[in-house]
Parts: structure tokens; sequence; C-alpha cells
């Protein structure tokens, strides 16, 4: 009887265990779905590579990329709640926030422009660009970094035409067609453009600025810190597999996230990419000076809140695969 009492308290403990253990199980918190802009720069790629590599399912998060042709439209989808977040530049960020407060940069993209001249222009060197026609996105990295060539070259703003053409593959085109004579462009079209025969004069890292970012709605930020913090731990790994995987691989993934050739694609200079850190203050107060400059904000604005101080950026890389069986 007591042997029979004994199994039977044995019995119940054991059932308990695993009523308990399957209770924890269907519990767990499932990570809401996150939506991230994107223009057609090489600053998304390791969020891109993570999502094609299937690192984000490994990591149970949900990924919607939405990619965009101009800044213009990735704000109205940002201030519209189509996306919770995007890459951006600091002037577009500073411009938005403070026109529709609620916006915050976690984290610093690698990146890069060319500035193309047109093979059809005739300009070959910087000096040559007064009264030319350069092509820029108003209130953006492209304006900035126009404006400071032009500084450095010695020319003035007002000695040249500044036509906005928002759309960077219209850009492309009148730059092919000779309708502008040069203007700032991200990879992949600063390389389809110098393949067709157009001249680079210089980039942003030679000129030493780096004003992208990735940034969250506030709402985001707070509803969904699990999922961003994830996100970044998978751009992290992206990262980590372009610095680990052969050229010929990135090269593929280029090709077809892009829709070029794999001979184009080996063409193309990646950036120097790193892990996420946050962004740097000092271009944050070069963007205000520039846009005070220029009238686009008041003189009593300094960006608060700007960059989110609560996010914890996870600069560390994990292992790659990432490991699930936590």
């Amino acid at each position: 009887m007591k042997k029979l009492l004994l199994l039977s308290i044995s019995a119940l403990f054991i059932l308990a265990c695993h009523s308990g253990s399957k209770e924890v199980t269907t519990t767990q918190v499932k990570l809401q779905s996150v939506t991230l802009g994107l223009m057609p720069t090489m600053d998304g790629f390791p969020f891109i590579v993570a999502h094609r590599q299937g690192i984000y399912d490994s990591l149970g998060l949900e990924v919607n990329l939405v990619r965009f042709n101009s800044a213009n439209d990735r704000d109205a989808a940002l201030q519209a709640g189509r996306i919770d977040g995007m890459i951006t530049d600091y002037p577009s960020a500073v411009l938005l926030q403070l026109h529709h407060p609620g916006l915050a940069v976690i984290m610093e993209n690698n990146g890069y422009f060319c500035f193309i001249s047109s093979k059809k222009s005739g300009v070959n060197q910087s000096e040559q660009l007064k009264k030319k026609s350069i092509a820029i996105s108003r209130g953006t990295v492209i304006e900035y970094a126009t404006d400071l060539f032009c500084t450095k070259s010695g020319i003035k703003t007002e000695e040249i035409n500044k036509p906005e053409i928002a759309q960077i593959p219209l850009r492309l085109n009148m730059l092919e067609y000779g309708q502008i004579e040069a203007s700032f462009l991200p990879d992949p079209f600063a390389t389809i453009a110098m393949n067709d025969g157009n001249r680079s004069l210089i980039s942003t890292r030679e000129l030493n600025i780096h004003l992208t970012g990735t940034a969250f709605t506030e709402a985001a930020l707070k509803e969904k810190k699990a999922e961003i913090t994830s996100l970044i731990q998978g751009y992290n790994l992206g990262v980590k597999y372009i610095q680990t995987h052969s050229s010929q691989e990135v090269s593929t993934l280029l090709a077809e996230e892009f829709r070029i050739s794999e001979n184009l694609a080996r063409l193309i200079l990646l950036p120097s990419y790193t892990p996420a850190s946050r962004p740097n203050i000092q271009e944050i107060n070069n963007t205000l000076k520039w846009l005070k400059e220029k009238n686009r904000i008041p003189a009593h604005y300094q960006g608060e809140n700007l960059i989110d101080t609560t996010f914890t950026v996870p600069y560390k890389i994990p292992s790659y695969p990432p490991n699930t069986s936590q």
C-alpha cells in the first residue's frame, strides 16, 4: 500500500512538472514583426543579408524590408505609420523630427556616396563645376555633401544650379543622358555610372562625412524594444557574414538584391562594415550647423531627443549561425 501511494505521488509530481513546462512554453512572448524602410544604397546591405540568409528566421523575428527610391517617399511612409523605422541620413532625420516629433536615431550605418560627373559634361575636375547643374535631393545628405564639396573647391553655392531630383534612378538616367552635369550617387548606381564611362571626382569617404543612421518612431521603440534589439543583432550577424564569406557569395547576393549582373556586382567597393554603434554626436552637430546656415531650422534648435539614449545598442556580434537552442 505504501509503495502504491509513493508511485501515485511520483506520477502526480512528474505530471505536474510536464504541465508546468508546457505552460511556460505556450506563454512565451512571441516577437512582433518589424518593418524597416530602406533606400537602394549599401547602408542597409547587412540587414538584407540577414534577411536573405535566414538569420532573422533563426532569431525568431519577422522582418519586412520596404524599398524606396527617394527620401521623400520614405519619410512619408514613416509619417503614415507604414514602417516602424528606416535607414535615413542625419539632415533628413533632423528636419523630420523637428516638424514631426517622435523620431529617434539609434545607430549609425556604414555607407558612402560618390560625386559622379557625366561623361557628356566635360567636367573632369571640381573647378569646372561653376555654372553647371548638379542634381540634389533637398535637405538630405546629398545636398549637404554637394555644399561641402563645392566649398572645399572654392565654389559658392550660388555659382551652381542645383535642380532637385529626389528619385535616385532618375538622377542616374539624367546623368547618363547629359541632362545634368553631376550628382552624388550611392552604390550600386555610382558603379553603374562609372562602368558606363562617367567619372567619380570624390566620395563622402574622402570628404570624411558619415551621415546615415537607422531611426525608429518613438512608438516602435516603446512597443517593440525586444524586436528592435533582435533586428540589430541580426544586422551584426549580417556584418559578420559579409566579413567571413567569399566575395563571390557576397557579389551574388548583391546581384540578386539590386538586379544587376554579377560582373557589375563584383566591381562594387563595399563599405567597411562594422558592428552597430551609436551615432557620432559631432556629425549630428555639423548637420545642425549646416541646416541653421541654410535657415532650415531655428537657431535655438539643438536636436533634442534626436538620438535615443535609452535604447541599448547590442554591440557584440553573436556567433554565426545564431545559437537558437537556448
